[in-house]
């Protein structure tokens, strides 16, 4: 409920009319309207001298003085028309290369008391299912994760590729923290500092069983930010801390989504407000609201008694500017909205392989294939366009599909299209590093090099003719050899949790903890 008050409010704050002229045709409306009306109900001459029966019989149209009129329906359409007409608005349109979900840092508590069973399997382990439910919510959202126990660390940095933080969050096990304790103050202050490094408002999540009173003067000093608690023990637990913690917003866990959608919501709050406030982005829109009401109101001119001879001249000068395009059987949706429409809603939901199939438009249809990981299918669709905006993406997805050389000519392209593309420069030199990187490595293995090590068995485009085009296997070191860097790493055979167990014990011991 907390939720849909702060959005009211923020629509509230929002909304104003972009063509708000339109609205000096009200008074003309309500004149006609009242101009026709009024004949039709105002009052009979008195009969006082007539018998009540006689009265009866002679008076005609008495009750439809009380009745709803055709020039009522008529009015109303007019009205919702101008509305409409007005561009009534209160959001802005979603900018494609802008996540649609503010910066989050994650902190999690990795203790031996989240290993309490209390809440299947255990806290801990419940903590990771919900942290990664969030992720997928997000969807590509820039997010970084820190743990923390009796010293704070930071597990990975911002990242916009869920797939890495999942084998870190899974190796977090209170055996890899360093140092004892429920230090969450430490945790706090390194989540802000993560945070001040991002362009855009973000959130912290805090993620914990309980917390120490000592804490709650930081967390106090946080509560102009956008902070909130996820609190994963048992229905009947009960935290001092917890229950201190005064604004800060604190959701307890649940077995289905809706703790996530909760929190979620209540961390993109400043973001949301941040974006409202970007002049840079168009405003969106919403006189197309009106066609609906509008529509049904009109479907009344059809009943006897009712239709009247200008009323489908009314109707469709006042829609034809708000009615959607024409709409196919295929759904209640498709009755009032458009395609593009439909993949807008399902985008700003975060269903991204629904936007896709339901777009028309190339650019968007590209983009939401590229945010659902389809990176071939958005290139295809993304080589109709020739703009800047498209190639730009197009590169992006080259890039994810791991086809760098085709990733650096799209970010030419869009140099040449657009010297000023934001990130297009800064894109095209790490693309250049990434192809400059792969082909070295490729000439020091067919020179021989770095000794016992052969091609890998992915081969490259080739096409700076650096290397060989052929496959060859791994040659096996000679007897007593030494390792060489990478055949050590191949030899590796360790957990996730371990690597973070050493790099936790050695950041706490440059700390001096």
């Amino acid at each position: 409920m907390t939720g849909f008050v702060d959005d009211l409010l923020l629509a509230i704050g929002a909304f104003h009319l972009l063509r708000p002229l339109w609205l000096l045709l009200l008074p003309v409306v309500a004149w006609v309207w009242w101009q026709n009306r009024r004949p039709v109900t105002r009052r009979a001459p008195p009969a006082d001298g007539l018998a009540p029966h006689l009265r009866q019989a002679l008076t005609v149209g008495e009750t439809r003085r009380r009745r709803i009129l055709p020039i009522d329906s008529v009015a109303a359409v007019l009205l919702l028309a101008i509305l409409g007409a007005a561009g009534p608005t209160w959001t802005r349109q979603v900018d494609p290369f802008l996540a649609q979900t503010g910066p989050l840092v994650v902190v999690l508590k990795v203790t031996p008391s989240m290993t309490t069973p209390d809440v299947a399997p255990t806290r801990l382990d419940r903590a990771k299912f919900k942290i990664r439910d969030l992720l997928d919510l997000r969807a590509g959202a820039r997010t970084a994760l820190v743990a923390y126990a009796g010293t704070a660390h930071r597990v990975l940095p911002f990242t916009e590729d869920t797939a890495i933080i999942r084998p870190y969050l899974e190796g977090l096990e209170p055996d890899v923290m360093p140092v004892a304790g429920a230090n969450a103050t430490a945790a706090l202050e390194l989540a802000q500092q993560m945070m001040s490094t991002e362009a855009t408002p973000g959130g912290i999540l805090i993620v914990l069983d309980g917390l120490d009173t000592a804490d709650l003067a930081a967390f106090g000093a946080a509560q102009d930010q956008s902070l909130a608690v996820h609190l994963v023990t048992g229905p009947d637990v009960r935290d001092p801390g917890v229950d201190q913690l005064g604004s800060i917003p604190v959701v307890r866990v649940t077995a289905d989504n809706g703790d996530i959608r909760q929190l979620d919501h209540l961390l993109n709050a400043d973001y949301r407000r941040a974006m409202l406030e970007d002049g840079d982005q168009p405003w969106e829109d919403r006189g197309w609201w009106f066609a609906v009401p509008a529509l049904m109101i009109g479907v009344l001119w059809f009943r006897r008694g009712w239709t009247m001879r200008w009323g489908a001249i009314v109707l469709a000068l006042s829609l034809g500017g708000l009615a959607p395009a024409p709409a196919r059987a295929e759904g209640i949706a498709d009755w009032f909205l458009t395609p593009d429409q439909q993949g807008q809603r399902a985008f700003r939901q975060k269903d991204y392989a629904r936007a896709a199939e339901t777009f028309e438009d190339p650019m968007w249809q590209g983009y939401a294939l590229y945010r659902a990981g389809k990176y071939a299918e958005a290139v295809e669709v993304l080589n109709r366009l020739d703009t800047a905006e498209a190639t730009f993406t197009k590169g992006m997805a080259h890039i994810r599909n791991r086809e760098y050389r085709d990733g650096v000519r799209a970010f030419e392209r869009v140099l040449e299209l657009d010297p000023e593309y934001p990130g297009a420069e800064h894109n095209l030199k790490v693309a250049r590093e990434i192809v400059d990187y792969i082909e070295t490595a490729r000439e020091q293995s067919d020179t021989g090099e770095e000794s016992g090590i052969g091609a890998d068995d992915v081969v490259f485009d080739n096409e700076a003719n650096r290397g060989a085009d052929t496959q060859t296997e791994r040659q096996p070191r000679e007897q007593g050899g030494l390792l060489t860097a990478e055949q050590w790493m191949n030899t590796v055979d360790t957990r996730t949790g371990d690597f973070l167990a050493m790099r936790f014990r050695l950041e706490a011991a440059e700390a001096g903890q």
